[in-house]
């Protein structure tokens, strides 16, 4: 008889670990909450509270007042890492299917042929001078070993996506939903990040398999073929299982079916080479489907991405920010570069797709503005790029900059502009329905 031989059982946490993990935790999302409170009320997205944590607790403050302490909150131990990482992983992946599901099929049809060309002005002009910017920006910038033309291709997609969650919540928070604009820069917006998870999956394919052209046209494959499968097999799919989940009074099988249906997507097209998010974004887009599931019953999912997981992934993006960086020259010069680039490409190729669809200049300059938010978008972008060596802590603190600084100009450049657009009546007709959901006096306060 053969003797089996049983793998010992791999054993928990040790105790030391375990407290910092837990620790780690609890003053992250606590400092990301109580920032991301302060950044609103001083009229700023959370986002920029939330990264600020990281910032504050990693290398570019604290570590340089506290060094020793810092070490032991985030000790260079990459197993102790790698379980922060794993929760923000899941975190991100759950944000992206949140995001996917509020995209408005419908709206994007209605308002299609303005949405695309605004659209493919403010991804083509941006995502050509981030190419150029990455084929002349200082090799001190590229990380390892990572091929020029990849690290161009990569700096391009981060300069060319925008941030729906960012611009939905912005629109929303400045009672702009309710405009045309306001709708044709979520719609366009929608449609940027589609495209640019397609660009992020593409580049991530080009990082890993290398070079060769059957490798990078297999990958382009994977996705189109992924995309198709989902249309097909995918919708009916995961419409079944919301539905079959929504029989429940509870939300709870509603939220663990929703939370099962992302990691699978996030699994599909991971294995397949590609980045996980964008199977994320797709189940997220057929999560959101109609007749698809109860939103209401997913609000609960929503509650806890957007309050607890998601202030902790950008509270981790912060930690691997380093300013310090900022203090050499060529750093500098080339942040400054890489920002005046992002926002004049974002913003003059909607301007020119908005007068091609026979809009205003100042309906052209709104959508400049509302585009030009980056956000969480380009922050996972950037993470990716750290993840897949393809960008150095310097070229990743510049990306994460940009994502700030384009999130704070928006809102100001956006209220100065559509201070100068009259309502016109189908608008006011909107906002009436949307007070009245909000519970506010109807048509309050609208300037004509």
């Amino acid at each position: 008889m053969t003797d089996v031989v049983l793998a010992a059982p791999v054993p928990p946490l040790g105790p030391h670990q375990l407290l910092v993990f837990l620790l780690q935790l609890a003053l992250l999302l606590l400092l990301a909450l109580a920032l991301g409170q302060l950044a609103e009320r001083l009229g700023m997205p959370a986002i920029v509270g939330e990264l600020l944590t990281g910032v504050i607790l990693g290398p570019s403050l604290l570590g340089n007042l506290a060094p020793g302490f810092t070490a032991w909150l985030f000790p260079s131990d990459s197993n102790q890492m790698h379980l922060l990482d794993a929760v923000g992983q899941v975190g991100v992946l759950l944000l992206v299917g949140v995001t996917g599901s509020h995209l408005d099929v419908s709206m994007l049809r209605r308002r299609g042929t303005s949405a695309v060309r605004v659209s493919l002005g403010g991804l083509i002009i941006p995502l050509a001078l981030g190419i150029a910017a990455g084929t002349v920006l200082p090799a001190s910038l590229m990380a390892g070993d990572t091929e020029r033309w990849v690290f161009a291709l990569f700096l391009g997609v981060a300069m060319c996506v925008s941030a729906i969650p960012v611009i939905a919540k912005t629109l929303t928070d400045m009672r702009l939903l309710h405009r045309d604009i306001g709708q044709l820069t979520l719609a366009a917006g929608t449609m940027d990040d589609a495209v640019g998870w397609f660009l992020l999956s593409i580049v991530s394919a080009a990082a890993t398999a290398g070079v060769t052209a059957g490798k990078v046209s297999l990958s382009a494959a994977y996705l189109i073929g992924f995309v198709v499968l989902a249309v097909l097999i995918g919708r009916p799919l995961v419409g079944g299982a919301m539905r079959f989940a929504g029989r429940s009074s509870e939300s709870g099988p509603t939220m663990a079916a929703a939370f099962v249906l992302v990691m699978f997507g996030a699994v599909a097209t991971h294995s397949l080479g590609m980045e996980a998010v964008f199977g994320a974004f797709v189940v997220g887009i057929l999560i959101g489907a109609p007749r698809a599931a109860d939103q209401r019953k997913l609000a609960p999912l929503r509650t806890v991405v957007l309050s607890v997981l998601a202030p902790i992934f950008m509270a981790t993006a912060g930690l691997r920010m380093d300013l310090s960086e900022l203090r050499r020259p060529e750093i500098a010069l080339a942040a400054v570069a890489v920002l005046a680039l992002a926002v004049i490409g974002k913003f003059v190729g909607a301007y020119v797709g908005a007068k091609l669809s026979r809009l205003s200049n100042w309906e052209a300059v709104a959508l400049g503005a509302g585009l030009n938010a980056r956000g969480v978008i380009e922050v996972i972008v950037a993470m990716t790029g750290l993840r897949l060596g393809v960008l150095n802590t310097a070229t990743y603190t510049i990306v994460v900059l940009v994502a700030i600084v384009t999130s704070l100009m928006a809102p100001p450049m956006l209220r100065w502009a559509m201070g100068r657009v009259t309502h016109n009546e189908e608008e006011l007709v909107r906002l009436a329905t949307h007070d009245a959901w909000a519970g506010r006096a109807v048509g309050a306060a609208v300037d004509r």
